[in-house]
């Protein structure tokens, strides 16, 4: 009985993706380059998130323009999955008020690199986030 028990969890470990268990952490708070907007990455489900947990006043009005909602609490990050040593999800541009499909990629350990599309890969745009420490 207890070798067929080893036998099924070696089994379903075997079974787990291997990019599942070695998806690079971006867990953390990063700044973008003009220090303008700070983002907390974490974890949602089994998903990575990240969600505004500061503006400066400019890019505040800048999103008061063109939305009611408040840019701070508004998660840019949405949905991001591990695959193919990508990070994949939605990117929230709240100037626009519309999510662009994006991937997300560590640089190294202190710079994250944000892309978004239009269509495919037209009309890509990448943003470079540093981590706050």
């Amino acid at each position: 009985m207890l070798g067929r028990l080893s036998t099924i969890a070696a089994l379903i470990l075997a079974a787990t993706p291997a990019a599942a268990q070695t998806a690079p952490d971006w867990s953390g708070v990063w700044r973008n380059a003009t220090n303008s907007v700070h983002i907390r990455a974490q974890r949602c489900g089994r998903a990575m998130c990240g969600t505004v947990i500061w503006a400066n006043a400019k890019a505040k009005a800048d999103v008061a323009r063109a939305s009611d909602d408040p840019l701070v609490g508004t998660q840019l990050f949405r949905n991001f999955e591990y695959r193919e040593g990508t990070w994949y999800g939605e990117v929230f541009v709240p100037d626009l008020g519309r999510a662009f499909e994006g991937t997300v990629e560590l640089a190294d350990r202190n710079t994250l690199v944000g892309t978004g599309c239009l269509f495919g890969n037209f009309g890509c745009r990448a943003q470079r986030w540093i981590r706050v420490k």
